[in-house]
């Protein structure tokens, strides 16, 4: 089951989503080095699996809703969506990218090809507004996008 890609309408837009990162970036052709978005169901399952967050970006990591957060040079996001959360919570992380070819837009052919198993609830399959992203530092936090 760790190594399925999940196509599915996330918190934002339609996205892949796997256990396996090196299936994902064989589907979307991108390069090795770069790291994928982990995305996770709860504040508690991110504790059991990140590093240690500085106690005054806590409460924002809390209330952030549709916001990816990058520390250390990993990127995350606590899902706050029902729909979404509902199939994360089977799983401690999942990696998560948008269901497109690097470069390019979402295309239903391409993602049903390259998808194991395609999840759809009654919103469907949507390209939504990307999330917000906040790079977190020692000192000071600054917004990528």
């Amino acid at each position: 089951m760790k190594d399925l890609v999940l196509l599915a309408q996330t918190d934002t837009t339609v996205g892949f989503l796997s256990q396996d990162a090196s299936r994902l970036h064989a589907i979307k052709q991108r390069q090795s080095d770069k790291p994928f978005l982990k995305v996770y169901a709860s504040l508690a399952a991110f504790k059991t699996d990140h590093a240690h967050i500085p106690a005054r970006y806590k409460s924002m990591l809390r209330r952030a809703k549709k916001s990816t957060f990058i520390s250390k040079n990993q990127a995350f996001r606590i899902v706050r969506d029902k729909a979404h959360n509902q199939l994360l919570k089977r799983f401690s992380f999942m990696y998560s990218t948008s269901a497109n070819q690097s470069g390019h837009r979402y295309h239903k052919e391409f993602c049903s090809r390259n998808s194991d198993i395609i999840v759809q609830d009654d919103r469907g399959l949507f390209e939504g507004e990307p999330s917000r992203i906040i790079k977190l530092g020692k000192q000071k936090k600054r917004r990528i996008r």
